[in-house]
């Protein structure tokens, strides 16, 4: 933030805070994804590639929107407003850094490999022992 020259003001706090939230976001868009490919049958390595495959419009779709606020927000702002800018671009390119190229290295390192699994349980999706008891197979 420094190096931009950015102070952090409560607005700037604002921006961190809404850039965590389109984070987390980012994050249940992927698994949201995968979900569906293990309900549509696929096997766990094809729902992992094609979730991140699926979410990763969705996911540039709205942070290079909300970038293109901030940057006008940046050019027409003035003081705070420019701190909210600056916060929020930073936020937004780390995230997406996080959310698109982070989580995928983390899945791909825990799932991928020569390791052939079997079942992938996320939100008790496609592993039969989670499934609670009553529950459509």
């Amino acid at each position: 933030m420094s190096l931009l020259g950015a102070t952090l003001t409560l607005p700037g706090i604002a921006g961190i805070v809404l850039t965590v939230g389109m984070a987390v976001d980012a994050n249940v868009l992927i698994f949201a994804r995968i979900r569906e490919e293990i309900r549509g049958g696929a096997a766990p390595q094809t729902a992992i590639t094609n979730g991140f495959d699926r979410a990763i419009v969705t996911i540039l779709d709205a942070n290079i929107t909300t970038l293109i606020v901030a940057i006008i927000l940046y050019a027409i702002g003035t003081g705070p407003i420019k701190g909210f800018a600056v916060t929020l671009s930073v936020g937004i390119l780390t995230s997406m850094f996080s959310s698109i190229i982070g989580t995928r290295a983390l899945i791909n390192l825990i799932y991928g490999g020569r390791r052939r699994i079997k079942s992938l349980s996320i939100g008790g999706v496609g592993n039969p022992s989670t499934q609670p008891s009553g529950a459509a197979q």
